[in-house]
């Protein structure tokens, strides 16, 4: 029986349990939360801190095992990276490329000096060194751990006088005392957050999503809905798709999922935000075997033990499909989930993750989250208009 051990331990991991124990797989989840929901699922459970790549490895190690995945889990990538490198184990690609990927800073870098489309960005850790160079950015500018996901920690800043508070609130999210500047990039229509997949260094699946957020809640980058089609235009969409080939020829990647963030921007460009070898948050990869049939966590878990990957191929959506990411845009005490019979028929999955009675965070982050919505809907014009009104079909009640 092949020994997958799964960084994190997260709800996001549970369809990647289940992948994995029905291809027969021994499944061993690994953080320092015990009472992280992924540990009631996994086969075993070790309690070691994901960042610690050493830690790690030495478990790896006396378990013997085949195969490691950071799924959903971005502290985990360069240390899953790291250990398949040392014990020679599969990998999505090696550990000097994951960590340029996985580094705001040292990815910003890569692309500039490769040529892509880039947003003028520099990464610090030193605030004074960031007040020097006010002059370098055209503001406002956007400020964010370097190593951080879920959009914690990151900040708009309109002008340089509010740029020392913004730096230490992103500071407060870093593991390595590290943030990035970069310009804002004002975007046309949605911004794209969705998963993708290669086979040997070749893109066999690529998609783009709308990546929609709640301006009223406690933090307004965190994602609150997802919907397939993307806006972003057919032609930038075809020249993302040759930009994200590019990039993973270039840093050698192999068999992986990724999570890709990317905008179609006002100077008329499209822009690579990020590009992460592991499946993202928010049931995405989930999402896009709804859309599509294509089941790239199960295929995740295939290459992570070194089996080959089955029908990851592109193809096209069946339908218009949405993903509400339910929350409260305040703390309080959840009461109900209320959804409009106008839209039960195009309700797919209801996965409500809390009862009455608990308490409810402001959505300040992705973790705040109480449950998914699956819509599907027979136009894309019907999609738009639930979406951009979703008060009047879907209310999170609190007291």
């Amino acid at each position: 029986m092949k020994k997958l051990l799964l960084l994190g331990g997260s709800r996001y991991l549970l369809p990647v349990i289940e992948a994995a124990q029905k291809l027969g797989y021994y499944t061993i989840t690994c953080d320092y939360l015990p009472n992280n929901i992924a540990h009631k699922y996994s086969d075993e459970y070790c309690n070691v801190s994901i960042i610690d790549k050493d830690a790690v490895l030495e478990v790896a190690r006396r378990l013997s095992i085949d195969g490691i995945m950071s799924f959903a889990c971005d502290p985990g990538v360069v240390t899953a990276a790291y250990v398949a490198e040392k014990m020679g184990l599969p990998h999505s690609g090696s550990y000097e490329s994951v960590s340029i990927l996985q580094n705001k800073g040292r990815f910003r870098k890569f692309l500039s000096d490769n040529g892509f489309n880039v947003p003028m960005a520099k990464s610090y850790n030193n605030i004074e060194m960031a007040l020097e160079d006010i002059d370098l950015f055209h503001w406002p500018v956007i400020v964010k751990p370097t190593d951080a996901a879920g959009s914690k920690g990151v900040v708009k800043v309109e002008k340089p006088n509010m740029l020392v508070d913004s730096i230490k609130h992103a500071l407060a999210f870093s593991h390595c005392n590290e943030f990035i500047i970069e310009d804002f990039l004002e975007k046309v229509g949605h911004s794209s957050d969705t998963d993708s997949f290669s086979v040997d260094g070749e893109l066999k699946f690529v998609s783009f999503s709308a990546q929609r957020f709640d301006e009223n809640c406690e933090n307004p980058y965190a994602p609150s809905a997802y919907s397939w089609p993307a806006t972003i235009s057919s032609k930038n969409q075809i020249e993302l798709t040759k930009e994200i080939q590019r990039l993973l020829s270039l840093l050698d990647m192999k068999t992986s999922i990724y999570n890709i963030e990317t905008r179609e921007c006002v100077d008329g460009k499209a822009y690579i935000m990020e590009c992460s070898p592991r499946g993202g948050g928010n049931r995405l990869a989930e999402m896009l075997r709804y859309a599509t049939g294509v089941d790239l966590i199960t295929n995740a878990v295939r290459a992570a033990v070194g089996e080959p990957v089955i029908d990851v191929e592109q193809k096209k959506y069946d339908g218009y499909w949405a993903e509400i990411v339910l929350h409260s845009d305040v703390a309080g005490i959840f009461d109900c989930l209320w959804i409009s019979d106008d839209i039960k028929n195009n309700l797919i999955e209801n996965d409500l993750w809390i009862v009455s009675g608990e308490k409810v965070g402001g959505f300040s982050g992705a973790n705040e989250a109480i449950g998914t919505l699956v819509l599907k809907f027979d136009t894309d014009e019907r999609l738009q208009e639930v979406l951009s009104q979703q008060d009047k079909y879907i209310k999170v009640k609190v007291k």
